[in-house]
């Protein structure tokens, strides 16, 4: 079974977020990782398949609408849900490892959904300061990075760390 990897992050984001989404994308696939993303066409979710795409990899969008229309082009398995922000679940759900970017309240509350679900999460250059992070961060459940190379680093070893139980 391939690892799965959730990238969530706003739909709109400046270009240094939209780079680093893309460069995340590349380096996700370059594991041999499925990028998993909200699917749409815009900011991170486009980016981060862009770059995955780019360096061969496959990239799986759960849209909150009931069809493709709004698809990323480089999002190789669109998942229509009809669900609008109720399908953050099901990215996380689905997630090995979340990987938060630059958002609003909708990636937010994936990684609540995340914490609260047992998933690690790998904040990227996304300041969570709220005081209902702090136990995750001091249990090593929600790590800080500056750079997708560190990203990839600490999602390594959560996957590590989770091959062992």
């Amino acid at each position: 079974m391939r690892t799965i990897i959730g990238v969530m992050g706003g739909g709109k984001a400046d270009p240094t977020t939209t780079e680093a989404a893309r460069r995340l994308g590349a380096l996700i696939a370059q594991e041999g990782w499925v990028l998993l993303n909200g699917g749409r066409n815009c900011g991170v979710m486009r980016a981060s398949a862009e770059g995955a795409a780019g360096a061969g990899g496959l990239t799986v969008g759960i849209l909150p609408d009931d069809d493709t229309l709004a698809a990323a082009p480089d999002i190789d398995i669109p998942i229509p849900t009809g669900m609008g922000d109720a399908r953050n679940v099901v990215n996380v759900l689905a997630s090995r490892v979340v990987i938060a970017m630059q958002g609003g309240v909708g990636t937010v509350s994936e990684v609540a959904h995340a914490l609260k679900l047992g998933k690690p999460v790998v904040a990227l250059a996304f300041a969570l300061h709220d005081t209902a992070f702090e136990p995750h961060r001091s249990s090593g459940r929600l790590v800080d990075v500056d750079t997708p190379e560190q990203a990839i680093a600490a999602t390594k070893r959560f996957l590590a760390e989770q091959a062992q139980r």
